[in-house]
């Protein structure tokens, strides 16, 4: 069998160690993220007691840290010419997460204490191939089958839209309350959840995961 010799500058391959690198870091408390210039990659975690959740909690419980409920990036923000730049335009890592941090304070049934998140600053040019990567190895809940935790508020007005899953399964939003109601309910989109997360396979504790092919 022929394989082909490793090159460490693929486009793969340099994705995966930015994905490596963030999940080397230290989980930080999601409502006390600290100061930090620059954009990058994040994963989120929880470990409270929403039913819903449970698989996932209980596999990041004790320190083990293994299924982000979300994964998201933060890329850099264009600069307005001429004006001061804001926390958002040379913190967008930072605003991001506290914009979540914000979310989940707002509903009803999750408590903030209950998140966690690992993030690292990066390039640019690998933010968007570290998240892909991440994303396509843990299937984050909030990502795959969960529309809307990421969303941005729609604008005053604007609510012809169709409310999120997220936001039919924690509401409190009040911008997206306001959204128009969906087909599916709450015990749907729950019944359909937990089957699958019944059935999805806990992500194993081994280092340098994502570089396996």
């Amino acid at each position: 069998m022929n394989e082909a010799p490793y090159n460490p500058l693929d486009r793969h391959n340099l994705g995966a160690s930015v994905a490596e690198a963030m999940l080397e870091r230290l989980p930080l408390p999601l409502g006390a993220v600290p100061r930090a210039e620059g954009a990058g990659v994040y994963a989120i975690y929880y470990t409270g007691d929403f039913p819903l959740y449970e698989p996932i909690a209980a596999a990041n419980r004790d320190d083990q840290w293994r299924w982000p409920i979300y994964v998201g990036k933060a890329i850099p923000a264009g600069g307005r010419k001429g004006a001061k730049p804001t926390d958002k335009e040379t913190r967008p890592l930072v605003s991001r997460l506290k914009e979540h941090a914000g979310s989940i304070r707002a509903v009803e049934n999750l408590n903030i204490d209950d998140f966690f998140c690992r993030y690292l600053v990066v390039e640019d040019i690998w933010i968007p191939l570290g998240e892909s990567l991440l994303i396509a190895k843990f299937s984050p809940i909030w990502n795959q089958m969960m529309d809307g935790f990421g969303n941005h508020a729609p604008g005053k007005g604007r609510h012809e839209g169709m409310r999120p899953r997220w936001d039919v399964i924690h509401p409190g939003r009040k911008a997206f309350d306001k959204l128009q109601p969906r087909i599916e309910t709450a015990e749907t989109i729950s019944s359909e959840i937990g089957a699958y997360l019944r059935m999805a396979p806990v992500p194993p504790i081994r280092p340098r995961m994502l570089l396996d092919h």
